[in-house]
């Protein structure tokens, strides 16, 4: 007997997708994310750019350690409304 195994594209296999909020939604998000990652510890003088597009955060620039992109990472999932995080943050080149 064999038995039929779905496939990824069968709408049943997977939720179907949160329609995008209004175009404002993602201003309110990117300014929520870089709010919280400037009161975050060890994260106030840092080089860190918050965008946002279809509920999904990007986070960009340059931090001195590991710590800290886990930390701005953190801090942007933690953020109500946020679908996902794409964590572009590089670290600096030590000297």
């Amino acid at each position: 007997m064999v038995m039929p195994w779905p496939l990824p594209d069968d709408s049943w296999f997977r939720p179907e997708p949160e329609p995008p909020g209004p175009p404002g939604d993602d201003v309110r998000l990117a300014a929520e994310v870089a709010y919280r990652i400037v009161g975050g510890v060890g994260l106030r003088a840092r080089r860190i750019t918050v965008t946002a597009q279809n509920r999904v955060v990007i986070l960009g620039g340059v931090v001195p350690d590991v710590e800290a992109r886990r930390l701005a990472g953190e801090v942007a999932w933690r953020v109500p409304g946020v679908a996902d995080v794409c964590n572009a943050l590089r670290l600096s080149a030590k000297r």
